[in-house]
């Protein structure tokens, strides 16, 4: 925005109040500071206000407003963003919309076996919602209690189930989205065939709200399992999981549902963090693999599927223990153990976040090649690797020593880190970001692993949507050489 421009600040705030209500309309900077701070507390912003909208038409005549006014504005859903694409810069002339209030499943149609609901559902509140009817969104993340699903969309949020259900591309069948000049496109129809011309909806899935505002979707809903069978192994190393994960689905076929990669440094952190947690296995171990199996038929005949998996696997060599869960309990307790790994690394700090996804053939190699590159620039990282090997996702979080600083552990090694990492995915036809997104953290590194081609074809898209930048700017997009 140019220097030289004035936005009526005055005159804006009283027409959001007029549309979301006054207590809507928070204006006083300590209320803002929760929806201007990130969840890892790493990214600090000002804003004009935070506005929470009640429907659609109340999104739909903040964006006209704050289009009319060249305000700019910054979606928000529950605010579980790891990369800062969803708080505002320092500038604090944008108006953040926080999603929070529309939170109502619309409708649960289990004939179609879909459900149509507001973005500012969580997903736990979707995910209970299919249950109670008998069926299953198979979407999960540990933030789940928190994060909501308009963010799960604009991220194109991935988790642990993706090896058998896919991303949300995949459980996506329709969207509601407000342009940033306040038109409202949808196509929430809940069809699975509609070859009607471009599918615009994908525009905006995967976007961080940098093209419209999601503001609600109809999603896929599964058959709920009867079944499930839940193991926790040691493994040789990385190559003999990929072994083992190929072994699986021989085997299990779409019953394998989650195939989780668990580094010892990472396993090591949730119990040093919380000692009430217990290892699953008596030894200590270097490389784990949490799996699990589910299905419609009988619990037997699952468990006895798992069970040929892992005699399969210490004949060859690529098991050395397992403890299989006895019980609901038992398999509660395993997930728990896997999804507080990112919780425990945002309390102990100084955790370097790569999201990376590879090529399940290449996967291995590049653990091995990328841990040598890091602890060669940091050499006592602690190496906190982990992730959903079984889609090729693997979160690559190199830790500062204990008793490291946090802050000088990242001043001296964040950058040349990632880069090292990045590179080296990108280098493999990864990708260095495989479900957390883009936002701020990771958007100038596009410019080293999108071609010039991608990058004008992404402005273009940008400029045809939201001509005047005013939607979640700085965010996804480098800025296009030789701007401001």
């Amino acid at each position: 925005m140019s220097s030289t421009s004035r936005i009526p600040h005055a005159l804006v705030l009283e027409g959001l109040r007029a549309i979301v209500g006054e207590k809507a309309c928070i204006e006083v900077a300590s209320d803002m500071q929760p929806f201007t701070t990130d969840y890892r507390k790493l990214y600090h912003g000002k804003a004009l206000a935070v506005v929470l909208p009640a429907n659609t038409q109340q999104v739909s005549e903040v964006l006209a407003l704050c289009f009319q006014h060249n305000v700019p504005v910054v979606p928000q859903g529950g605010n579980t963003s790891l990369m800062g694409g969803a708080v505002p810069d320092a500038a604090g002339d944008a108006v953040v919309l926080n999603l929070r209030r529309m939170n109502q499943v619309q409708e649960l149609d289990t004939v179609n076996d879909t459900m149509t609901l507001q973005a500012g559902v969580t997903l736990q509140a979707a995910r209970a919602a299919a249950e109670e009817a008998g069926r299953l969104f198979p979407l999960r993340i540990g933030s789940e209690g928190s994060c909501q699903i308009g963010g799960n969309l604009s991220t194109n949020a991935g988790g642990t189930a993706v090896l058998r259900y896919g991303n949300m591309r995949d459980l996506t069948l329709g969207i509601e989205a407000v342009l940033p000049d306040g038109r409202i496109y949808s196509s929430l129809r809940g069809l699975r065939k509609d070859n009607t011309g471009y599918d615009l909806k994908q525009l905006f899935i995967g976007s961080e709200g940098t093209l419209g505002i999601i503001t609600a979707a109809v999603l896929k809903l599964m058959p709920l399992p009867s079944a499930s069978a839940v193991a926790w192994i040691a493994v040789k190393n990385p190559h003999a999981a990929v072994e083992l994960l190929t072994e699986a689905k021989r085997a299990a076929g779409q019953a394998v549902t989650a195939f989780e990669l668990i580094s010892g440094p990472a396993l090591t952190l949730v119990l040093e963090s919380m000692p009430q947690f217990s290892a699953p296995l008596p030894a200590a171990h270097d490389w784990m693999v949490l799996i699990e199996l589910t299905s419609g038929g009988d619990a037997e005949g699952l468990d006895a599927t798992l069970m040929a998996i892992l005699e399969q696997g210490m004949e060859r060599g690529l098991v050395t223990d397992a403890a299989i869960a006895a019980s609901i309990a038992d398999a509660r307790a395993f997930w728990q153990l896997r999804e507080e790994i990112s919780d425990a690394q945002t309390r102990e700090g100084g955790s370097i976040k790569c999201d990376i996804s590879i090529p399940l053939s290449k996967i291995a190699d590049f653990i091995a090649d990328a841990s040598a590159q890091v602890l060669a620039l940091a050499p006592d990282a602690r190496m906190v690797i982990y992730g959903h090997m079984g889609d090729g996702n693997v979160h690559f979080n190199p830790l500062r020593p204990k008793g490291a600083p946090a802050k000088e552990f990242l001043a001296e090694n964040y950058v040349r880190v990632s880069h090292a990492v990045d590179g080296l995915a990108t280098r493999q036809n990864g990708s260095i970001s495989a479900e957390h997104g883009i936002g701020v953290a990771k958007r100038d590194d596009l410019l080293e692993c999108k071609s010039p081609v991608e990058l004008e074809l992404m402005w273009q898209i940008k400029r045809a949507l939201d001509p005047r930048n005013l939607l979640n700017p700085g965010k996804v997009l480098p800025l296009p050489e030789g701007a401001a």
